[in-house]
């Protein structure tokens, strides 16, 4: 009785989540935590905590496609995992063989034209996973209604250094002078193909850090982090759209605060930035409270005022 109960207050609360979510990210990055620990509290190996996490996954997948969520990635295997035993890589990389033909050849993944591709240094992965990669990507390279990107052998920092150390080499070969370095000469050396600024990153099992994951991508674009503790087997619908709901209260957020700082601004800027700031202030006037929002007339003198001590 008490498991019926509990799942018919898990739906309602779905419903509740499902109702209060008006849009969706672009990109949402997931670091999968807590296979180990979640087979550790059943009694089990470490494998078996990472199939029941792949099974997680999937049901991510669908999740993000629901809500029209464009691309998905995955932190699946950091630089750092060689350090464990051998027994434990060996059996996840039979895993990440069997997922990534099973992906490959879903008819979902055909219907729905996901683009499955790799990042990170996946030449130090063994043949039968690179090998298992290239099927999944060649069955899919010519969709991108969907992308689902899979971190293996990643490391955010080491790809910021490798991207570096590829400019430098530009510079010291005359192949680029270093004013005209840019944001695309740097990402354009982080990954083969192009990726999405990070809108969202979500990581369960009670860890409250990022794990230096897709830092240019998700740093840089200053995406929200949602932290649950549930283990990522674990991990519900309920708590995917808690993580959607967090994105949006960021985005909000946001809005109002460019909206404020334009409102200050108009009184105090010249002629030529005024349109900018009125633009931006119009653009998000509905993001604030009402009591701050400005009417037409108060733009109006404050245009008027800035003219004057012009």
């Amino acid at each position: 009785m008490k498991r019926w109960l509990r799942q018919r207050v898990d739906s309602a609360y779905e419903r509740l989540l499902s109702r209060e979510i008006s849009g969706a990210p672009t990109h949402v990055a997931v670091i999968q935590d807590g296979n180990r620990r979640y087979a550790r509290s059943q009694g089990d190996d470490a494998h078996e905590g990472h199939r029941a996490g792949a099974e997680t996954t999937e049901r991510v997948l669908e999740w993000c496609q629901d809500i029209g969520v464009e691309e998905l990635t995955l932190y699946t295997f950091s630089t750092e995992n060689f350090d464990r035993p051998d027994e434990q890589n060996e059996a996840l990389f039979d895993l990440l063989c069997e997922k990534l033909h099973d992906f490959a050849d879903a008819d979902r993944v055909h219907d729905n034209e996901v683009c499955i591709r790799a990042i990170g240094e996946t030449d130090l992965l063994p043949d039968r996973v690179q090998d298992a990669v290239d099927y999944a990507e060649r069955r899919t390279q010519d969709y991108d209604r969907f992308v689902l990107n899979i971190a293996l052998a990643y490391g955010g920092r080491s790809r910021l250094l490798e991207a570096t150390r590829g400019v430098a080499a530009d510079v010291e070969n005359g192949d680029l002078e270093p004013d005209e370095i840019d944001v695309e000469d740097i990402e354009r050396r982080l990954y083969d193909r192009p990726l999405r600024d990070v809108d969202l990153i979500i990581r369960p099992a009670g860890e409250e850090r990022t794990s230096n994951f897709l830092p240019w991508h998700a740093n840089g674009n200053e995406a929200a982090v949602f932290f649950c503790t549930p283990y990522w087997p674990e991990f519900s619908k309920a708590d995917f759209l808690r993580g959607i709901r967090t994105y949006e209260h960021r985005q909000e957020s946001w809005r109002r605060t460019r909206a404020r700082r334009a409102l200050a601004l108009l009184g105090a800027v010249s002629e030529p930035e005024l349109a900018e700031a009125r633009s931006v202030v119009d653009r998000f006037r509905d993001s604030l409270p009402s009591s701050e929002r400005p009417d037409a007339g108060d733009l109006e003198a404050n245009d008027s005022n800035s003219r004057i001590a012009d």
